[in-house]
């Protein structure tokens, strides 16, 4: 059983940034939109693809215990702007994006070893009443698939005048959570941190 975690929040955040206290081979990463990362470090394990079936593939083969899917959203647009004028009924080409989507995070945990931990950066967005969720391509996409309800842990990466952090529990307004106990409200935007944190917490 596989460990698929959320970490959300808006361009320039600090998910990716997030990642820089990896050491070269200590990581898988999955570069879904081919981008430069915001730091000089290079990881020795690299995926440039937004295809499903390939993502798993290479999971399933990875030479490490911890993996980074970077930007996860773009499997998403990216496919529905590839499919949107083949497929005659919109609502069809919503259900193969919404089933592939689930199936990702599906196989992580039905597919993968327990010790392995899997994160999914995703972008968030806003609504009028201030409350914070995944960017999810629409509310028909949002209705088939809920993400955070597939994962124990989802967090909120913030930036202010101080800093990047991650938020670990919700204020109310967002879809933050983590098991009692493992983090602050509040810490520092380091994923190697959080990644040790959690294994230890587990004893994985």
């Amino acid at each position: 059983m596989g460990f698929p975690i959320i970490i959300y929040g808006k361009s320039g955040s600090g998910k990716s940034r997030s990642l820089k206290n990896f050491g070269e081979e200590e990581i898988f990463l999955v570069n879904v939109e081919r981008k430069f990362l915001p730091f000089r470090n290079k990881f020795k394990y690299v995926l440039e693809n937004d295809k499903v079936d390939k993502i798993k593939d290479k999971l399933s083969k990875m030479p490490v215990k911890t993996a980074v899917i970077d930007d996860a959203g773009y499997i998403l647009t990216n496919r529905y702007m590839r499919e949107k004028g083949q497929v005659k009924n919109a609502f069809e080409t919503y259900d193969n994006i919404g089933s592939d989507f689930w199936g990702l995070i599906e196989f992580i945990k039905t597919n993968l070893a327990k010790d392995i931990i899997v994160y999914i950066l995703m972008h968030d967005e806003t609504d009028d009443y201030g409350n914070t969720k995944l960017k999810m391509m629409g509310k028909v996409l949002e209705q088939k698939v809920c993400v955070e309800g597939m994962v124990t842990i989802c967090l909120h990466c913030v930036t202010d005048d101080t800093g990047h952090h991650f938020i670990t529990n919700s204020n109310g307004k967002d879809i933050s959570k983590s098991p009692e106990g493992m983090f602050e409200f509040e810490i520092d935007n380091d994923l190697k941190m959080v990644d040790e944190t959690i294994r230890n917490y587990y004893e994985i």
